[in-house]
């Protein structure tokens, strides 16, 4: 079957109520069975559509018994005969001949049948395919609600199967009717005619009719979309995003994007990805392939290991006898892409802050990646972050703006997919419209680190891993008890102690806590991190000194400092784990199209 578009008729646009989109040339499903009306008022109209067939069934055409055969002689019903003229007896006999023929052969035995009576008997007549009508369920990933088209199998373009398999994708024209049969949908497509067939090899194509889980559809990241529950979740991470560009416009905040390739660690705590590293040993390579000569492979490691020392101490020397170069000399020295060390960014707070003291509120959103080698289930090596810049801001500010952005979302998605999370709700996660509900309209508990640390000791029911001590960071097991347990629904935790945030978060008053911020949801944790940035030219500068951070590698960003400084504020939300926590998975490599994860071969 030719997968490719028949070249009559992409060009049929529907009028009237529904409209085909410019671009395809089709009517998006979503504005048929999306509807209030489930697409009611549309019956009669002529449209196109487009989708995957999600399941199909063939129902035989009850065929009408064969007319009995009268002679034209032969007398009808009412005593009268064909053309209303009396029939003979020597007509009657003779239309009757045949059949007396037969018997007396039959009884006298003989065997010299008729040429003609042999040949028919012995001819088997071709059986021709009973009529049947198709009906197909088709969605276009626009909305959960898929359309049933009805194809009377007489069209001339299907598949000698007919019926096509889970996973093919059809282009139709026809007209919108209610189901002749009641039953779950409002109305159906009568289908003119098939316009394209993207056939599936049903012994290849890793997906089924059959619900498969989520885990197994991880391996097959470029197929899932097209499974129920991916799809809604894609439209609710779509709808996040969308709702998250309106909340910051709305509140007179700016765009920037900022880089995702830096020379500086904007945390200090998590591993950064080297962007320039060095090509590997072929001959290793090819051993590790192989598998051919284990003694071999460990041999070439350790040679390679040994020339990796030789030739750090060599860059060493080479570096140091360069800082004597005049710039002449330098510009001859072999130096990697960006002259120096480069990363992936952790976060892009550092960059936004220089146009947050240039245009006030600005806002970036983009992927940051982490190389904890870690196997977490709300951890992956790429994830994309929401982070926000305000000048004239503190600590209560961007606590404020953090919270209201959250309860924002939880609002949006409520009005906006309905429908996905209606079947959310089914499939995944029963209280996730309940959760929502709760998070979009109720206040938020705040207490500091000192506070938290205090209440968790105070619990004599319940024994931690880790002892809940002052100083010590908050474990996973710590918030997660505060948030579900006492709290049952977020919390904001602030001023911690300075060894666990930033260089660049404000220090407190005390010379102890700096005015740093967490938002901890149930289920899911930390959701938001947030803090009021050091303004201070020298407590910046000292910070950085304490921690034996490379000064030049921050001075463009002590410049800040330097010149026109002024408090602000921000935070970042880790947008993967926000739709983790609304669709209520358990595993936020289900939330992201293509997860990237330590230990994982990349095959996409």
């Amino acid at each position: 079957m030719d997968s490719q578009p028949r070249p009559d008729s992409w060009d049929t646009v529907s009028a009237g109520l529904v409209t085909a989109s410019s671009y395809t040339k089709r009517v998006v499903l979503k504005s048929l069975v999306g509807r209030s009306d489930g697409g009611l008022a549309l019956v009669g109209q002529r449209v196109v559509i487009g989708g995957w067939v999600k399941s199909s069934k063939e129902v035989k055409k009850e065929q009408p018994p064969p007319a009995a055969i009268v002679p034209a002689s032969l007398p009808r019903a009412g005593g009268e005969a064909a053309g209303n003229r009396d029939v003979t007896c020597t007509e009657i006999i003779q239309s009757r001949i045949t059949i007396f023929r037969k018997i007396i052969n039959a009884l006298s035995g003989a065997t010299n049948v008729p040429v003609r009576e042999k040949t028919d008997s012995a001819i088997q007549k071709p059986t021709l395919p009973s009529p049947s009508t198709l009906y197909f369920l088709i969605n276009d990933g626009s909305c959960v609600a898929s359309l049933q088209v009805v194809v009377d199998s007489s069209i001339s373009w299907l598949p000698a199967s007919q019926l096509l398999p889970f996973g093919t994708c059809i282009v139709a024209e026809g007209i919108l009717r209610e189901p002749s049969s009641p039953g779950k949908h409002v109305v159906e497509l009568k289908t003119e005619k098939l316009l394209h067939i993207g056939t599936v090899d049903p012994d290849k194509y890793p997906l089924s009719k059959k619900q498969l889980p989520l885990h197994v559809l991880r391996d097959h990241s470029h197929f899932r979309p097209r499974t129920t529950t991916v799809a809604s979740v894609t439209r609710v991470h779509s709808a996040l995003n969308l709702g998250t560009h309106k909340f910051f416009q709305d509140h007179g905040f700016q765009y920037v994007q900022v880089p995702i390739i830096t020379s500086t660690d904007a945390e200090g705590f998590s591993e950064m990805f080297q962007a320039a590293v060095k090509v590997k040993s072929q001959k290793v390579e090819e051993l590790k392939r192989s598998e051919s000569n284990r003694e071999a492979l460990v041999a070439a490691i350790r040679d390679l290991n040994k020339t990796n020392e030789l030739a750090s101490q060599l860059e060493s020397r080479q570096k140091s006898k360069a800082e004597n170069f005049t710039k002449a000399d330098k510009s001859k020295i072999p130096e990697d892409f960006f002259s120096r060390q480069a990363y992936l960014t952790v976060s892009g707070r550092l960059h936004l802050e220089s146009y947050a003291c240039a245009l006030g509120n600005v806002y970036t959103f983009g992927p940051r990646f982490r190389a904890d080698k870690v196997e977490n289930v709300r951890h992956v090596a790429e994830m994309w972050n929401v982070e926000s810049e305000m000048a004239f801001s503190d600590l209560e500010g961007a606590m404020n703006c953090a919270y209201d952005y959250f309860k924002f979302l939880c609002k949006y998605i409520l009005e906006n997919c309905s429908e996905d999370i209606k079947f959310i709700s089914k499939r995944v996660d029963k209280n996730v419209s309940a959760r929502l509900e709760l998070m979009a309209f109720n206040s938020i508990a705040k207490l500091s680190y000192a506070e938290a640390v205090a209440l968790l000791q105070k619990i004599v029911d319940k024994t931690f891993e880790t002892k809940p001590e002052l100083g010590m960071a908050l474990t996973t097991e710590h918030l997660s008890y505060l948030a579900d347990e006492v709290y049952k629904g977020p919390m904001v935790i602030y001023n911690y102690p300075k060894a666990q945030k930033p260089f660049y978060v404000r220090l407190n008053d005390d010379g102890n806590t700096v005015a740093a911020f967490d938002v901890v949801v149930p289920t899911v944790g930390i959701l938001i991190t947030g803090s009021q940035d050091e303004e201070r030219f020298d407590k910046l500068f000292a910070r950085i000194k304490e921690l034996s951070l490379p000064k030049e590698q921050y001075e463009w960003y002590l410049d800040l400092r330097r010149h026109g400084t002024v408090k602000h504020a921000g935070f970042s939300l880790r947008f993967d784990l926000m739709v983790l926590y609304v669709v209520g998975l358990p595993d936020v490599r289900d939330s992201i199209p293509f997860p990237r994860r330590w230990g994982k071969q990349l095959v996409d």
